[in-house]
């Protein structure tokens, strides 16, 4: 019978991702295709070095191991490589004993048509097009940064931030606060603080997580740790409280720092991945943590009336 990977927790990432392919990408952006092919075909028998996400994958996959026979995950491996250029990356994939066994060569056509394809319900890469056109699709997508070389060792329990607004809760709160300032924010959540936050682009990937975290420990073995960090404070923190409560949906830790810097928040949560939509939250982040910036779909947003009642007491800070 077919697989049907709709019943996995499927993530696609990009062998840029995967292993450090930093020297090939100059040669394809400086010498062309070409030169980048002949290179490929001339290094097929040389490993290649693991890339800064490669630690996260290498978690991702040890999921599988909480149950023999019972698999979770499935990482699927999205290339614009033509499949003659690829045996150099299943190559480096059978060496280091990664459990990947499927992948997409697209010989440079876009990615975007077979996310869904293959039921795809994370996609990281480095190539913002690719990242976008998946957003667009509604897949929950990250672009990642380059990672801090923090070491290639084992991970024993996988570590995930997420930001809130635009990510995990739609953007609905956050245009508020950018169109109308942190006051008008502050009144339209203290009115809806019993209002479920509609779902963000991430919200189906915490759920997923949350199954994967009880799979595990119904087995004795707690290998997921997740972690909420967003710059709301009281008394916007009731409404994403209540929300979480309404998804059913446990997240492990939460950090509401009210403007706090977020990145040695999570360095001492020990992330191993952070999620945000904001590009400076994300620099700042991915000089501690491998961090992937969350793009959302490009459609119109429509205006959100605010509440009335501003309060103007409180400090300028940053949503999200």
């Amino acid at each position: 019978m077919p697989v049907d990977l709709s019943k996995f927790f499927v993530i696609g990432i990009s062998s840029r991702a995967l292993f450090d392919l930093s020297k090939e990408d100059r040669i394809f952006r400086g010498h062309g295709l070409k030169a980048f092919s002949a290179y490929q075909l001339e290094h097929e028998d040389d490993l290649l070095p693991k890339g800064t996400w490669f630690a996260l994958t290498e978690a991702i996959l040890r999921l599988n191991s909480v149950v023999p026979g019972k698999r979770k995950v499935e990482v699927v491996i999205m290339s614009r490589n033509s499949a003659d250029t690829s045996l150099r990356i299943f190559n480096s994939i059978d060496h280091y004993g990664l459990d990947i066994t499927r992948a997409v060569l697209a010989g440079g056509a876009p990615l975007a048509p077979y996310l869904s394809a293959f039921d795809v319900d994370l996609f990281l890469s480095a190539d913002e097009a690719d990242v976008q056109a998946a957003a667009n699709a509604g897949i929950a997508a990250g672009l990642i940064h380059q990672a801090p070389q923090n070491g290639d060792g084992p991970v024993d329990q996988l570590r995930i931030a997420f930001d809130g607004d635009s990510v995990l809760f739609s953007g609905e709160s956050e245009r508020i606060y950018q169109e109308q300032g942190l006051a008008a924010f502050m009144a339209y959540e203290k009115a809806n603080a019993r209002k479920p936050l509609p779902e963000g682009p991430f919200a189906k990937v915490l759920r997923a997580l949350a199954i994967l975290q009880a799979f595990g420990e119904t087995a004795g073995q707690n290998l997921i740790r997740t972690a909420l960090v967003t710059a709301r404070n009281s008394p916007s923190h009731e409404r994403v409280i209540r929300t979480l409560r309404e998804w059913n949906v446990r997240i492990d830790e939460a950090f509401f720092l009210g403007g706090v810097s977020k990145d040695k928040i999570l360095q001492a949560f020990g992330a191993q991945i952070f999620f945000d939509d904001q590009e400076v939250h994300c620099q700042s982040a991915a000089k501690l943590v491998p961090t992937a910036r969350v793009l959302t779909e490009a459609v119109e947003p429509k205006p959100v009336q605010a509440a009335a009642s501003p309060d103007k007491s409180r400090p300028h800070q940053a949503v999200g």
